[in-house]
């Protein structure tokens, strides 16, 4: 699992499905637009978003500790990578998709409607938006075949665009564009390359930006130092001010500072004395965490904030493997049938990639996120006759150099006890 520090600090998760809109003009963009034969339904629907909130909040807690990288900045969009998971598991079947249930915290089909609501209902104001768009990217390839149903469902919850190209250097330039278009231009270069093997690209883009609900003012703003858990001591800009809502539990204690109009807000946690953040974050919870910020106490709190500007990316296969989605990975037990068939091999992710960027300052918070499901080929399997070896009697073995077909060592099994 890569994480890199890029200096910039990403707070939305982005899933990408495939290709994307070349944005330079200079090379004739390679994607098809299959948006003008599948029409987007709109679901009859609104759930109550605060009757899930404990669940999405569970998910983001356990994700962000899975992603937790200790001593180093860590910065994920849990709800970046909720969309992008949430498309491909409609493309999921058997127990593949009785274990992305179960790492996501809810069935597909309730993900379905409350990402659906979720997108459809966010509040559009000129001090604060929070963007999101989908796609989803297909190589045109002979041997595949996609699912039109799994395309009209992701079309109609989630207003995923779908574009169809021959994947190639120019497919990631495209799917890099788009990226970069729908976060406005915070995150770029969120695909490196397409593997040959590569069938579809699952995208969500996020993009986030505010402004206080009250600005600091120029003598607010402070040189300090900022003093690491190792002691060293780094130079800082710190936005000093007052807040009204607290948060406190057993191992830290908190503020919640708003943005305009009140929907959206920055949270700061910050570990009691003696506790380390590695210790804080293995204690979270998140249905308690739910629970605390929809009941801070009303008091005082002077607080200070270092301005800060700072970048993350981080493959996450290994991660939600080790949450319990490893089915999904395996390039021969896979099951996503929904999504698609191919003949020239089993349809398994072989990687998400979330690439994170958050800049805060006296004005506000601008953020953005990227995260892409890449859904590869695997191996055909070939029925074979059944044999049986078990070595339960002495044996020779060997190391082989399979490129030259040598044995760089041999040896017997003689006595299993020496």
């Amino acid at each position: 699992m890569k994480r890199t520090n890029l200096g910039l600090v990403l707070i939305s998760l982005l899933l990408i499905l495939a290709l994307a809109v070349n944005l330079t003009g200079c090379t004739k963009a390679s994607a098809t637009n299959l948006m003008d034969g599948i029409t987007p339904n709109k679901p009859d629907l609104r759930v109550e978003l605060n009757s899930q909130g404990p669940n999405v909040s569970d998910f983001a807690v356990r994700l962000f500790k899975a992603c937790e990288n200790n001593g180093e900045n860590t910065l994920i969009s849990p709800l970046s990578v909720l969309y992008a998971l949430a498309m491909t598991a409609n493309g999921a079947v058997g127990e593949t998709l009785s274990q992305m249930e179960t790492v996501l915290g809810m069935t597909v089909d309730e993900y379905n409607a409350y990402l659906y609501t979720y997108m459809n209902f966010l509040p559009d104001g000129d001090k604060n938006k929070l963007k999101l768009a989908n796609s989803i990217w297909f190589n045109d390839d002979d041997s595949f075949t996609v699912k039109q149903d799994f395309l009209q469902t992701n079309a109609d919850y989630y207003g995923a665009d779908i574009y169809k190209s021959t994947f190639n250097d120019q497919t990631c330039k495209e799917i890099n564009g788009w990226v970069k278009e729908k976060t406005d231009g915070m995150i770029t270069d969120v695909l490196k390359n397409l593997s040959p093997e590569a069938v579809m690209c699952l995208v969500n883009a996020l993009a986030f930006e505010a402004e206080w609900a009250e600005v600091y003012a120029e003598h607010q703003v402070e040189k300090d130092e900022f003093i690491k858990e190792d002691g060293t001591k780094q130079h800082a800009e710190f936005m000093h001010g007052t807040e009204r809502a607290y948060l406190e539990d057993e191992k830290s204690t908190g503020f919640i500072k708003k943005y305009k109009g009140g929907k959206y807000a920055f949270v700061a946690m910050l570990p009691k004395d003696g506790i380390s953040v590695s210790e804080y974050i293995a204690s979270l919870d998140g249905k308690a965490l739910n629970v605390l910020l929809s009941n801070p106490q009303d008091c005082t709190i002077h607080t200070s904030i270092p301005k800060f500007e700072t970048g993350y990316d981080v493959e996450m296969r290994d991660v939600l493997k080790d949450m319990g989605m490893d089915k999904a990975f395996d390039s021969i037990e896979a099951e996503f049938e929904g999504l698609g068939t191919s003949a020239a091999g089993n349809i398994f992710i072989s990687s998400v990639l979330h690439k994170t960027y958050i800049s805060v300052g006296e004005q506000g918070t601008k953020a953005g996120a990227a995260t892409a499901v890449i859904m590869d080929l695997g191996c055909v399997e070939t029925p074979q006759d059944t044999k049986e070896v078990y070595l339960d009697r002495p044996f020779v073995y060997m190391l082989v150099d399979c490129e030259n077909n040598i044995p760089f060592f041999i040896g017997t099994m003689m006595d299993i006890e020496k």
